[in-house]
């Protein structure tokens, strides 16, 4: 039986470092702006991070996915962040779980919302109607649960990506790339506090998946959003922000 729109607790594996850095990581086709609601409340406590992934830049070559997991590192290193609390969604939450698997000591807990790295519906591997800007707003809105919160620069967004043969082989394939890899035997080895924040009507990461990575993860916390899609934060901001606040709060007790 699935939960139904709430929490399910974990034991914390102990008190932590206090959480001081937020790193906001995007999707395959997200923007900066994803973030809005979530930078505009975490920044009065935090130091919040949001970095745009070269996610454009990939257009050749394997291990994809690892080369943006060097970028964060780089990125973390150069913005002399220390241990901070990394939230990703969709494949943002993918990149999160492979630098937290690969540098564990680094990172002070981890959020996923939508996160791929089990199972991720395809976006779309072609785009039969680049041209025809109302097709890629309609693509963009199958996405979300609730359409109205799909502006014109998220679509614009894309439809500027699909207009480029490079930007569409580099998300392609990164897509594709983040199908093939499933996390499922790894996420036994992450040690840390999870708070796994999902989306009711999420059709590209169901609940389902949500209930696995609860399964797998030894100290998760899942939080479900009724009339919410997949991306939580920008449907669904207060709860997100809430649920957010609480986690982070919850686990800042120095040891």
């Amino acid at each position: 039986m699935q939960a139904q729109p709430s929490e399910i607790l974990f034991q914390i594996p102990e008190a932590g470092i206090e959480v001081k850095d937020i790193i906001l990581l995007h999707g395959l086709f997200g923007t900066l702006s994803n973030w809005y609601n979530v930078q505009k409340e975490f920044s009065k406590k935090y130091r919040v991070f949001i970095p745009e992934l070269p996610l454009l830049d990939i257009y050749t070559g394997g291990n994809r996915l690892d080369k943006l997991v060097e970028y964060l590192d780089n990125y973390i290193t150069e913005n002399n962040i220390s241990r901070p609390a990394l939230v990703g969604n969709s494949l943002g939450g993918h990149i999160a779980l492979l630098y937290t698997l690969k540098y564990p000591g680094k990172v002070n807990r981890l959020v996923l919302t939508g996160s791929s790295g089990l199972y991720e519906k395809s976006f779309g591997g072609s785009f039969p109607r680049i041209k025809d800007y109302r097709y890629i707003k309609s693509k963009v809105e199958e996405i979300f649960h609730k359409k109205e919160v799909v502006k014109r620069d998220v679509v614009n967004k894309v439809y500027s990506i699909v207009q480029s043969n490079s930007s569409v082989i580099s998300v392609i394939g990164l897509a594709r790339e983040a199908q093939r890899q499933n996390l499922a035997q790894q996420l036994s080895k992450i040690n840390l506090p999870v708070l796994l924040i999902w989306g009711l009507q999420d059709t590209v990461t169901p609940p389902s998946v949500a209930h696995e990575f609860y399964e797998r993860l030894p100290y998760a916390r899942l939080c479900l959003i009724n009339d919410c899609g997949h991306v939580p934060m920008m449907e669904q901001p207060e709860l997100f922000n809430k649920h957010l606040n609480d986690f982070l709060e919850k686990h800042n007790a120095v040891s």
